[in-house]
């Protein structure tokens, strides 16, 4: 699923998943859920976006593919269907064999609910509110419950449900690799080292910049080779294997496990 930066103000960039097809030309189109508590992207938005309005974005990335599998299941919680709605559509296309299940608070604040009941995906989406006492915790998908081999399942949405929902796949017999997910937030905040508990800022030597974007560690933007040293990763991009690999770090939120760490910038 391809996202961009999109630069909201002279230090406000937030990255957006794309709603439409790549295969359309001419514009990109993104949901963006206002959230009056958050760090001030949406709000921003949704109170001084205007039509005629230029923004300055970034080329469409892609840190979140749909991968090559005999049958998908989507999961997604709340504004999480942005990605995996143009999944499912891709998928429905084509016709592979795909089920999306969209879980929402209620009907009244679910998040493109109206394009999900106009598009083509039929039977293959099942959408599920909680007011109603159908919930993740109160049992996982059927397809999740069986682990079948040859079967992918791509989750996105809050990071509780997101939990829940890998915790109790995996405990129902389904591989780590086989789960492939996308925050909108840290799992956690990174933990205090051990130590005096002191703290300091380190500048940006020779005004050279870093290219941040999220600055939580979700986004893909600022993933920066390492030279020399052993990196403290912290972020939610990497796979397990480029961490293991120690070549590039996560600028925003990383760390170093050693006195020095040497970046090619």
């Amino acid at each position: 699923m391809q996202k961009l930066d999109a630069q909201l103000g002279p230090s406000l960039v937030r990255p957006y998943s794309l709603r439409n097809s790549p295969r359309e030309k001419g514009r990109y189109l993104i949901c963006v859920r206002r959230d009056d508590a958050g760090r001030g992207g949406s709000r921003t938005l949704h109170r001084g976006l205007t039509v005629g309005r230029r923004l300055r974005i970034s080329p469409p990335r892609n840190h979140f593919p749909l991968v090559a599998a005999g049958h998908h299941v989507l999961v997604e919680g709340g504004i999480g269907i942005t990605p995996l709605l143009s999944m499912a559509e891709a998928l429905a296309a084509r016709g592979a064999s795909s089920v999306l299940h969209h879980y929402t608070s209620g009907a009244a604040e679910a998040p493109l609910l109206e394009r999900l009941h106009t598009s083509a995906l039929g039977e293959r989406a099942v959408v599920h509110h909680s007011d109603q006492g159908d919930t993740v915790r109160a049992g996982l998908p059927a397809e999740l419950q069986v682990p079948e081999p040859d079967t992918a399942v791509h989750v996105c949405g809050p990071d509780g449900f997101m939990t829940h929902v890998a915790a109790e796949a995996t405990a129902a017999g389904r591989h780590p690799e086989q789960l492939h997910t996308e925050r909108f937030a840290p799992a956690a905040p990174p933990s205090a080292e051990a130590g005096d508990g002191a703290k300091a800022e380190v500048p940006t030597a020779h005004g050279v910049e870093g290219g941040l974007s999220c600055e939580q560690g979700i986004c893909g933007a600022c993933p920066t080779p390492v030279l020399a040293g052993d990196p403290d990763h912290r972020d939610e991009v990497q796979t397990p294997d480029e961490r293991a690999a120690g070549d590039r770090i996560t600028l925003c939120c990383s760390r170093a496990r050693t006195p020095e760490l040497l970046l090619d910038l």
